[in-house]
Formats: C-alpha cells, sequence, structure tokens
C-alpha cells in the first residue's frame, strides 16, 4: 500500500488541529495491521501547561494517537462504511504507559486487527520511540452516523 500524506489522513478522519495527531501511515495490510508517525514538536499547545518545566505528551493524547491509526485501519480494511460515518472509541483495555514522550520524539504507531463482532472493532496497539516501547492499549471501536 501507498504511503498516507497528511492530506489522506484528513480525508480519512474527521479530526483537525490541535486533535489530528498523525502525520503519516507509513504502511497498512488492510484486514491485518497499520503503521503511523506523529511527529512531537514543541510548539504543541498542550507543553504549555503539561508540564511548562518538563514537557511531556500526555498519556491520553497517546492513547488518541493510537486510537485515529485504529480508525484509519478499519477504513482501509472495507468496515462497511460511507461518507460522513465516524468511528467512535467505546473501550480502552490494557493501557500502560512506560517511558515519557517530548518534544523532538517521534511516534512510531503499531496497530493490529484483532476482530469485528456486531459492529464492535478490536484493535491491539503498541507506540515506540525508537526502539523503546513506550505506551500499549487495546481498543473497542464502532461506526455509526454522526448523532446517532
Amino acid at each position: 500500500m501507498k504511503i498516507l500524506e497528511i492530506q489522506d489522513i484528513k480525508d480519512l478522519l474527521p479530526h483537525r488541529y490541535p486533535f489530528l495527531l498523525l502525520d503519516r501511515v507509513v504502511d497498512c495490510v488492510p484486514g491485518e495491521s497499520l503503521r503511523a508517525i506523529k511527529n512531537v514538536t514543541v510548539n504543541e499547545p498542550y507543553f504549555e501547561g503539561h508540564f511548562p518545566q518538563k514537557p511531556l505528551m500526555p498519556g491520553v493524547l497517546i492513547i488518541e494517537a493510537m486510537a485515529q491509526a485504529a480508525a484509519i485501519l478499519g477504513e482501509l480494511s472495507g468496515a462497511e462504511t460511507h461518507d460522513g460515518v465516524l468511528y467512535y472509541l467505546v473501550g480502552v483495555d490494557n493501557a500502560r504507559f512506560r517511558k515519557p514522550v517530548g518534544p523532538g520524539d517521534q511516534l512510531l504507531i503499531e496497530i493490529r486487527f484483532i476482530t469485528v463482532r456486531r459492529n464492535i472493532w478490536k484493535f491491539s496497539g503498541t507506540t515506540h520511540v525508537g526502539d523503546t516501547l513506550v505506551a500499549s492499549a487495546d481498543f473497542l471501536t464502532t461506526v455509526s452516523e454522526p448523532g446517532a
């Protein structure tokens, strides 16, 4: 599969700045796995308050970046969707944060598709900075019309 650049990602996800947390999809095997990149820069709005003297990316935003990658994998895996539907995060299990993430880090997010049952999609994800595992979690999502 070709690499997805930022405009391709924006075509698949409804998120926009400051909540679009992916910069590129570098690999995808539909129905199996996806690898995406998030470049962490010092000018991200959350660094001003988390924490000014030692800027750290909030763990919840690392989880959100993984969930966005899972939504792209679901969309590229042939979810029976059409324009206007959204992937909603309905569960996060086994979340672990192993190392802090800060400005200058590049997150490599790896998502694996596990199963889909009754419109509930299950994914597993890890995030690395270089060779170091910084976070992992399992995700449950559903696909729905906005406002449904």
